[in-house]
């Protein structure tokens, strides 16, 4: 099931620039493979509401890792997996569920430094911890993309911005000489503070998506390498399925949808991914 190409075509991706929505489930998956993304990410708050759990690691491991390889069957596209903090205590842990998830096929990693108290772990504590998830990767020889989260400016580290751009450098340095491939910055979205950051840090930077935010290909323009979604889609999924609901509740219009219709998504999961039918572009 690995499959180091998926991780290689990931890689260029990331070169070139990556719009990334993220899914939440195997419909969703196929989805946005249909609607054209060259690569999938996972959204952990999302695959958590789907399976009904709070966002956090609060999900049982397990349960996650079937909701993930639903994913990666559903598509044909590489898939890059959010682990949030790894799903275990120590270095060992961690490299024991990236194994996990590399052996369903995904092609890139998220590991996060924030705790599930919301506070940011040590440097040090983290770092050995993106060592155990690249020597997994490596132990297996699969080039799989790691994606280091820092949650310094979700989480307002500092009492001024110029604190919280520093330590964030401190621990991008930190995270790419440990093995990640990219630093991941959610939170983060004026242009300019971004452009000086990836200059800063020497390596790619991503970035999510925000409400009120920037678009995405101004985020890629200021030197982003990657622009993803969140749990944005999902939730205006939820939002579209409440009002219809309320609709149907109230004056009892039925619903209805200007997307796919019974009959084209029912062809989707006739095909295998990736085939005759798709509108996503090859890879």
């Amino acid at each position: 099931m690995i499959r180091p190409d998926h991780a290689r075509t990931l890689h260029l991706a990331h070169r070139e620039g990556l719009i990334l929505p993220n899914a939440w489930d195997a419909a969703s998956a196929r989805t946005l493979e249909h609607a054209g993304a060259p690569a999938i990410g996972t959204t952990s708050a999302g695959i958590a509401f789907a399976l009904g759990y709070p966002d956090g690691e609060t999900a049982p491991v397990d349960d996650m890792l079937d909701a993930l390889a639903r994913i990666v069957r559903a598509t044909s596209r590489p898939v890059t997996a959010d682990l949030e903090g790894g799903y275990a205590p120590d270095p060992d842990g961690v490299a024991l569920i990236v194994t996990r998830a590399l052996g369903l096929g995904v092609a890139g990693l998220n590991l996060e430094d924030a705790t599930d108290t919301g506070t940011l772990r040590p440097v040090e504590e983290q770092v050995l911890r993106l060592r155990a998830a690249r020597h997994a990767a490596d132990t297996l020889g699969v080039p799989a993309y790691l994606n280091a989260r820092t949650d310094t400016y979700l989480a307002g580290f500092g009492a001024t911005p110029a604190e919280r751009f520093a330590e964030t450098v401190r621990r991008g340095r930190a995270y790419l000489h440990a093995g990640a491939d990219s630093v991941f910055v959610p939170g983060l979205t004026d242009p300019a503070t971004l452009r000086e950051l990836r200059g800063a840090l020497g390596g790619p930077v991503s970035v999510m998506l925000l409400p009120g935010g920037p678009d995405a290909h101004t985020l890629l323009r200021a030197g982003a390498s990657r622009v993803s979604t969140g749990p944005a889609l999902m939730l205006a999924a939820l939002g579209h399925t409440l009002t219809l609901t309320r609709d149907l509740l109230g004056p009892g219009t039925p619903p209805a949808t200007p997307g796919p219709g019974y009959a084209q998504v029912q062809e989707w999961f006739s095909r295998p991914a990736g085939g005759a039918g798709s509108s996503a572009r090859p890879h």
